[in-house]
């Protein structure tokens, strides 16, 4: 019996060096240890993207794979340009990944949210198919140690005073 056939897929995951912290119920990315809350993670961490879905706020997909209705089988850096610049041209081009909650799942373009903020989740390696936790923000005083997506995903603070100050 020939072996079936399995596509690669491939998050987007960007390394970055911080400290995850939980603080009110929310995560907090910092490039340093923060003076309160109880700490997730530190050290080199993976984050990725989550697109929610339409009318599920509560859900979102981390792509690996999109199969536009063409045919094209798009992964990584290449399947997030592709939803971003040219998604809504394709509402029938299937987008599979790993949902919010660990399971693997496969939906259409048109089912999802590119409106709504996307979630930010960090996880511990590439590896890892469940995130430790979504983050909230991003408590840095230079954003520039950090990746342009992820600055542009998360509201930045540059204290944790001035988080508290917001919150």
């Amino acid at each position: 019996m020939p072996e079936q056939f399995r596509p690669y897929r491939q998050p987007i995951a960007e390394r970055v060096t911080g400290v995850v912290t939980g603080l009110s119920g929310m995560a907090l990315l910092s490039s340093r240890k923060l003076p309160a809350g109880e700490e997730i993670a530190q050290g080199d961490l993976i984050v990725r993207y989550g697109i929610t879905y339409l009318g599920k706020p509560l859900f979102s997909i981390v792509p690996d794979l999109v199969v536009a209705d063409y045919g094209e089988l798009l992964y990584g850096e290449a399947a997030w340009q592709f939803l971003m610049d040219r998604g809504h041209l394709y509402p029938r081009a299937d987008v599979c990944g790993r949902r919010n909650d660990g399971q693997e799942d496969m939906v259409p373009v048109k089912q999802l949210d590119f409106d709504y903020p996307y979630d930010v989740f960090v996880y511990g390696e590439v590896s890892e198919s469940q995130p430790l936790a979504k983050l909230s923000a991003l408590i840095a005083a230079d954003r520039a140690k950090f990746p342009k997506r992820l600055t542009e995903q998360l509201p930045i603070f540059a204290s944790l005073d001035h988080w508290r100050a917001n919150e």
